[in-house]
């Protein structure tokens, strides 16, 4: 993990949630995901889930589901390990005030800073 930017305190915790919403994502709800997708998302690095994360706010913004959104802050401000100084606390505001967005509306600017993140993450980890 490097320059201690990894939020997740619950690794496991981040990694089954957001594989129960890729499984409904991928299935209609139906829960019935193909085995290699299913191995594909478990295997993900911690890295990986957060970026998928934000794919999926990004998604859930597009489509307006408000309660997604909601969902999906709630998970990225529990995996938040405060042991790694300033930048959790800044994670935190910055989701705080998505979460404000999302409450008025304002799918746009949570959308635009959580871009802004996915960005910088990607980059930060080399992934895409």
């Amino acid at each position: 993990m490097r320059y201690g930017m990894v939020p997740s305190r619950h690794g496991n915790a981040m990694t089954t949630a957001v594989a129960r919403q890729r499984v409904a994502q991928y299935t209609g709800g139906t829960g019935q995901l193909p085995l290699y997708l299913e191995q594909e998302v478990l295997s993900w690095s911690p890295e990986k889930i957060i970026l998928k994360t934000y794919d999926l706010f990004l998604t859930s913004a597009r489509r307006g589901d408000e309660q997604r959104m909601r969902r999906i802050l709630s998970e990225l401000i529990n995996a938040l390990n405060f042991d790694y100084g300033e930048l959790p606390q800044r994670l935190l505001r910055l989701y705080e005030y998505c979460q404000r967005c999302v409450a008025m509306r304002r799918y746009d600017d949570a959308a635009m800073i959580i871009s802004g993140l996915r960005q910088a993450w990607s980059e930060a980890f080399q992934l895409d």
